[in-house]
């Protein structure tokens, strides 16, 4: 059954490639600007940001989303121009749009017209090495000379590239063999983060997730480890945080959201935790959850580096430090020296840190200021603005 769905979907793409090719003799529709963050997935990330700033700014765009599935109520109220990915109506677009602002690479595939400007948004800063950079990549369906020379042909159809700091600026170029504009204007998904309204937004977010009241927010959320594959479609899932231990010695004053990847996700199972433990691995946009959280535990994610601008603690929860530098992808700086919080190997150390929070987290200040310096300084709730008018002059 799988590879007769899988035949019938190669099928169905090839026929939609065949009318993007013949939708592309047609002239470009200017004003047309297509969104997408995540490969359709979801409504989130700095395609989210950009395109509520010119909803207000730009009445005269056609402002159209990309997704995967159809959408929910609340997305469809906030995106009433959308298009499911790999319709005919999608190819159309495609081969037709002014401009595409997407947070993710494309299908080679899908090679844009010399008229249409491609937007990269991106969608962190990174810690792991990425593209050129990478020594071994190990994913399902690819290998590193493959993945390496799709990923710099894909990288020759960005126009724009979007940079959160300078010290991404640097990686981002060598990294994606990067030939066009860098706009080094920080992120527009952080601006959210410095909003004069956030502690309203704050409190309606967690209404909307029935969140009980009263209760501080620890917000988990680890990075994907690449070899969590088994084979190609299945992968392990094995979650290391206790949180048995955790409900027993700060669930009267804590709740724990998990944000894990949409893969381990759909293996979770958070019966026994109710009222304490909350699956938000599905919810649109994580800057909202960062919003409504008082504090951090990741590991090797770039969600810190968003995170750091709430100023607010962060645990790097890293039981496999030593596996994952050495055998993936590997840093691309000294990791324990430069994060701004503790590395702990043991669940019962998470609490611990937890439980004397306020103490534990002064000996963090100093470098935590350092690395605000470092990864945060060109975010000011203004980068949103900043990419709309260097895109749109």
């Amino acid at each position: 059954m799988t590879q007769l769905l899988t035949k019938i979907r190669r099928k169905k793409i090839h026929k939609g490639l065949l009318l993007y090719r013949l939708f592309q003799q047609l002239p470009v529709q200017k004003n047309l600007v297509l969104f997408e963050s995540f490969l359709g997935r979801g409504y989130s990330d700095n395609p989210k940001a950009l395109y509520l700033t010119l909803q207000k700014q730009r009445p005269e765009l056609e402002l159209v989303w990309i997704f995967a599935k159809e959408p929910n109520a609340a997305v469809k109220a906030a995106c009433p121009n959308w298009v499911l990915r790999n319709s005919p109506k999608y190819y159309y677009l495609m081969a037709r749009a002014q401009y595409w602002i997407f947070n993710t690479r494309q299908p080679l595939s899908l090679k844009k017209r010399r008229e249409t400007m491609y937007l990269q948004t991106w969608h962190g800063t990174p810690l792991k090495r990425l593209g050129l950079d990478m020594d071994e990549v190990h994913m399902p369906g690819t290998n590193t000379e493959q993945y390496k020379k799709n990923f710099s042909a894909q990288a020759k159809e960005w126009n724009y590239l979007l940079s959160p700091n300078l010290y991404s600026s640097a990686i981002f170029k060598r990294a994606f063999d990067f030939r066009g504009l860098l706009l080094e204007t920080g992120y527009p998904r952080n601006d959210l983060l410095y909003a004069p309204d956030r502690q309203q937004q704050a409190g309606q977010i967690k209404q909307s997730l029935r969140l009980p009241p009263g209760k501080k927010v620890i917000l988990y959320a680890p990075t994907w480890r690449d070899d969590e594959f088994v084979t190609k479609g299945q992968y392990r899932f094995n979650l290391k945080l206790d949180l048995k231990q955790i409900q027993s010695r700060l669930g009267d004053d804590y709740i724990v959201l998990l944000r894990m990847h949409y893969l381990i996700a759909e293996h979770l199972d958070l019966t026994a935790f109710d009222g304490f433990a909350y699956d938000v691995s599905a919810y649109g946009d994580i800057a909202e959850l960062y919003l409504i959280s008082d504090l951090l535990i990741t590991d090797y994610s770039s969600v810190f580096f968003d995170y750091a601008h709430l100023n607010r603690p962060m645990l790097f929860f890293t039981y496999d430090l030593e596996k994952y530098a050495s055998i993936l992808r590997g840093f691309y700086f000294d990791f324990e020296a430069v994060v701004p919080g503790p590395l702990l190997k043991e669940s019962d150390q998470v609490i611990d840190y937890i439980e004397d929070i306020a103490t534990q987290s002064k000996q963090y200040e100093e470098k935590y200021t350092a690395f605000q310096e470092r990864f945060c300084s060109l975010d000011d709730g203004k980068a949103s603005q900043r990419v709309v008018d260097a895109l749109f002059k």
